[in-house]
């Protein structure tokens, strides 16, 4: 008996001087809906998958999104070099967890704890984890007050303005009332002046968004704090807020540093925000920290050891990769407080020299300059037979590749629709100009050849998807 035999097996490799594009594989089209019969080689499996992803918008130019679209070369090989570590597993990966603990503080320092290493906190997937976190806390903090004083815990509710949808979820998802306060006249974002209106015995925060999603305001702190003290002055109701910094809690601290609205503010409690955002980290990491350990309730945090101490975890996620929090650190290592600084501040100042040039161009009213507020810019059209309206722009400049928001304002301001161009970390005043240059020419184009009048556009409902 031969003590080798010849294998059977299929070989599925390439030939070395095999064109990709002549594979086999390569000449039929992929199952789209079931697992295909054979393997491929790799080099024709990748190229096939990247070819349907170029059927994708370009991230670039992508100007609705407040998301990190560009990163440097050393950000993708620390994600490299991480995508097997799980964040859960912190006996594994104790310098992983380290370095997320690391982070928390840092952030604390920034925004405004008077002791930074006696906060806690945790990294999550991203704001909307770390918002309803928060919302979490807010609730168990609210129910453990009222079962002392044996009150019903029946009925709780979160007030809010304007706010991003992940804070109806989790209205939904966790049984709390959200009482969102309606924009009236001329308002952008809640208005302090009218909280009392919805405020109860049951409310177990209020959320004051920096940089609100539909404007790009920051809601005003302060004034929602004073509020809040007239009202517990008036009624005996003790009512903390979160603050949802998704955006702002990464620009604020450094270009608009005398604005109060972190936890020099007594009653904020706890805060949200988006590595992946204005942090500058790639998609897939969002904070939330408070002020200090004694807000997060113990019920809520489960302990893993390591290294024989004692690692506090609390999150709805368990596995994911530690590749964005590195990523994170290394930001925060490698740029510092004045590397984020010139950051921001240059996409400010493109923001604003865009709005300049938006205004000019004759069919357009800044809705908001760029100025006291998140780097960007909203616009509504000015009345008049202009040819289109802002959903027809926005179609005519996905041609060029550019993706613009248009969109109604919330309730009671649905007749409003504005148009909103993000302003982050990558484009440069030359992109900015080149959109200002293609805004142009559609304008020209408009006005040779007009839209018919159409229905105005759905709005969007809080699903997020259009509302027949």
């Amino acid at each position: 008996m031969p003590l080798h035999r010849k294998s059977k097996r299929k070989h599925v490799s390439r030939d070395v001087g095999e064109d990709i594009f002549a594979d086999s594989a390569s000449r039929h089209s992929v199952p789209r809906y079931s697992l295909p019969t054979h393997s491929m080689a790799a080099p024709t499996g990748y190229q096939l998958v990247r070819d349907e992803l170029y059927l994708d918008g370009n991230s670039r130019q992508n100007l609705a999104t407040f998301c990190t679209t560009w990163a440097e070369d050393e950000v993708h090989r620390l994600m490299s070099d991480c995508f097997d570590k799980n964040m859960i597993d912190k006996d594994e990966y104790p310098q992983t967890a380290e370095i997320e603990a690391r982070c928390v503080h840092m952030l604390a320092a920034l925004w405004g704890a008077q002791d930074a290493e006696d906060t806690i906190g945790c990294s999550t997937t991203g704001s909307s984890e770390a918002a309803m976190l928060g919302g979490l806390a807010l609730k168990w903090q609210w129910r453990k007050r009222r079962q002392k004083l044996n009150l019903s815990t029946d009925k709780p509710n979160l007030i809010c303005g304007p706010v991003q949808v992940c804070w109806h979820k989790f209205a939904r998802y966790f049984d709390v009332e959200l009482r969102e306060v309606p924009l009236d006249g001329d308002e952008v974002c809640l208005n302090a002046e009218k909280i009392h209106q919805y405020v109860d015995e049951n409310t177990i925060g209020v959320v004051a968004t920096l940089g609100v999603t539909f404007t790009c305001v920051y809601e005003p702190v302060e004034e929602i704090a004073r509020a809040l003290d007239q009202i517990e002055a008036d009624t005996g109701f003790d009512i903390p807020i979160h603050v949802d910094a998704a955006s702002g809690g990464f620009v604020a601290p450094f270009v608009q540093p005398d604005l109060v609205w972190d936890f020099r503010v007594k009653r904020v409690k706890s805060i949200n925000s988006s590595g992946h955002k204005y942090g500058l980290a790639p998609l897939g990491v969002g904070w939330v920290v408070w002020r200090d350990a004694a807000e997060l309730p113990e019920d809520l945090i489960f302990h893993v050891d390591y290294l024989g101490g004692d690692m506090p975890t609390f999150a709805l996620n368990f596995s994911r990769a530690g590749g964005g929090v590195i990523a994170q650190y290394y930001n925060f290592v490698r740029l510092g407080f004045d590397g984020y600084r010139k950051i921001q501040q240059s996409c400010i100042d493109t923001a604003i020299w865009l709005g300049k040039e938006i205004a000019d161009m004759g069919p357009f009213e800044l809705f908001y300059n760029g100025e006291g507020g998140l780097p960007a810019i909203s616009y509504t059209q000015k009345p008049g037979d202009w040819g289109f309206n802002l959903y027809d722009l926005s179609d005519h400049l996905r041609m060029r590749g550019w993706q613009i928001a248009s969109y109604p304002l919330p309730t009671n301001r649905e007749h409003t629709v504005i148009q909103r161009i993000m302003v982050r970390h990558g484009i440069s005043r030359d992109m900015a100009a080149l959109l200002t240059e293609d805004i142009r020419r559609a304008i020209t184009y408009f006005a040779a050849h007009p839209e018919p009048p159409s229905p105005a556009r759905p709005a969007f409902s809080h699903s997020g998807r259009t509302s027949s």
